[in-house]
């Protein structure tokens, strides 16, 4: 490989491993819609800065973090919250882009992800990001899941719940900036919502999820690095036409061949 494309190589491989693993608890929590909601805000925000010669690294957490501030003080739950999100990040990105000397060029730029150009700062914040995520969702997990299967025991103890969810949903929000900046608005959507619903199809347990949709993400970001590379293509689409493969063949499987389905799904149905 040519050196040269190692670093984005590098800057996109951590959150491949991120995603999928915040994928399985917005699953859990019926919030996938999360990535398309703070990535249409994160690309507005990143737009704006780059309108006042602020790089995207750093106007896109801006609005990723103000929406998961916006969610927490609205106590919009679900995907409302993120609904609500997308529709107003999609109007201020495409309101910014026609009234600004950026024009739609570089608005499409956000969408389709700009991983070819990444440099080792890109790098280094997927990797810091990697490292303060992984633990923390170590941390986090068992509350939220607790506070999705047994939502009493958090009244009844009279825990402060509001901050494992905030501290969850700010995990979120940086990760899913990271992504917008590098890999693109849809292909970090397609990493948190494909590997943790193929998880979800075979997994027999919590644990197995996580190393099942952690393997996905990793897979599928490395085959379509090559792919697009060897066939000089966008690494955006490729990675999302190969998420969309993966969901479509396991779900067909899954139909096929029941008994090979997991547990995991019973989670989140004992939770309904």
């Amino acid at each position: 490989m040519d050196p040269h494309l190692i670093i984005p190589f590098l800057a996109g491989l951590p959150l491949a491993l991120t995603l999928p693993l915040l994928g399985n608890l917005l699953r859990l929590r019926e919030e996938w819609l999360a990535t398309l909601g703070l990535a249409h805000l994160a690309g507005a925000t990143a737009l704006a800065g780059l309108g006042l010669g602020v790089p995207a690294l750093l106007g896109a957490p801006a609005g990723a973090v103000l929406g998961a501030g916006l969610k927490a003080l609205s106590r919009l739950r679900d995907n409302d919250a993120y609904a609500v999100m997308i529709l107003a990040g999609w109007a201020l990105m495409l309101l910014i882009a026609a009234n600004s000397t950026l024009g739609h060029a570089l608005a499409q730029a956000m969408v389709d992800g700009q991983l070819y150009f990444a440099s080792w700062r890109e790098a280094s914040v997927a990797v810091l990001l990697a490292l303060l995520t992984l633990p923390a969702l170590a941390r986090l997990a068992p509350a939220l899941m607790r506070a999705r299967l047994l939502p009493s025991h958090e009244r009844a103890n009279r825990l402060p719940a509001w901050r494992w969810h905030f501290g969850f949903d700010l995990l979120v929000a940086l990760n899913v900036a990271a992504a917008t900046a590098s890999l693109g608005l849809l292909a970090g959507f397609a990493l948190v919502f494909a590997p943790a619903r193929l998880a979800f199809l075979y997994a027999g347990s919590w644990r197995t999820a996580a190393r099942l949709s952690a393997g996905v993400g990793l897979a599928a970001y490395v085959l379509a690095y090559a792919l697009a590379l060897g066939l000089d293509q966008p690494f955006g689409p490729v990675l999302v036409a190969l998420l969309v493969v993966a969901l479509v063949l396991g779900g067909a499987l899954a139909r096929l061949a029941p008994p090979w389905r997991g547990r995991a799904l019973a989670i989140d149905r004992r939770a309904e």
